[in-house]
């Protein structure tokens, strides 16, 4: 049996995500059988926006070799010693965002969310426009992730809810600034400014970014 508990980890963290907000719509778990390695994917929604825009990808990749180092480090300890925080796995964030006729600026929307990101929830940006036909315009696709690494200790110990809680804290967007924005065609009118809301996490920066585009 496994020191840690993997498999355990993602259905509390199922739990707790029901618990902040999310609505989880499906999961997966995959195991390549040559080299072991596995994979926990969760998809979620936000409570009161399922079927909105906005759509919560959680992910982890477990290395064997990893999972294997960290056995070798607790059996060679003794039992009052606990683990170095040195071996971690990283848990993956991904936001998936409509198709805009009308973007933002993807540097400057980097910078804010940087910023208000902070250090405990790092983000990146990007982008893919897509073509219906060569003759029309482009969509763009906004996506935007954060990794959290997690120490391999902190699950042995079971010490990760309040990380975990924070986490999910800062991914939970607002309901009130989701639901403003059922609407068809996502497009921002040419005339009016690209800005960024101010919300106060991670989720809602993504999200509150959106309202700005799409504004009718």
């Amino acid at each position: 049996m496994a020191v840690v508990d993997i498999a355990g980890f993602i259905a509390d963290l199922k739990d707790h995500a029901a618990e902040h907000g999310f609505h989880v719509h499906d999961e997966r778990h995959f195991v390549e059988t040559y080299s072991m390695r596995q994979a926990f994917e969760v998809d979620l929604h936000p409570e009161a926006a399922c079927g909105g825009p906005l759509d919560l990808h959680l992910s982890l990749d477990l290395e064997p070799r990893t999972l294997m180092a960290f056995e070798d480090e607790v059996m060679s300890l003794p039992e009052d010693v606990d683990p170095s925080d040195d071996l971690v796995v990283q848990l993956m964030f991904t936001w998936a965002l409509p198709p805009l006729e009308h973007g933002p600026d993807l540097l400057v929307l980097a910078t804010e969310l940087a910023g208000l990101g902070g250090p405990d929830l790092p983000t990146q940006v990007s982008a893919v426009d897509s073509f219906e036909m060569v003759t029309d315009a482009p969509q763009r696709s906004i996506g935007v992730t954060a990794r959290l690494e997690t120490p391999l200790a902190s699950l042995f110990r079971g010490d990760d809810t309040n990380w975990m809680c924070d986490a999910l804290d800062r991914s939970r967007p607002s309901a009130s600034t989701c639901s403003t924005r059922r609407r068809p065609g996502w497009a921002r009118r040419p005339d009016r400014p690209v800005t960024l809301a101010s919300p106060t996490t991670a989720g809602r920066m993504a999200c509150g970014g959106i309202r700005s585009w799409a504004s009718p």
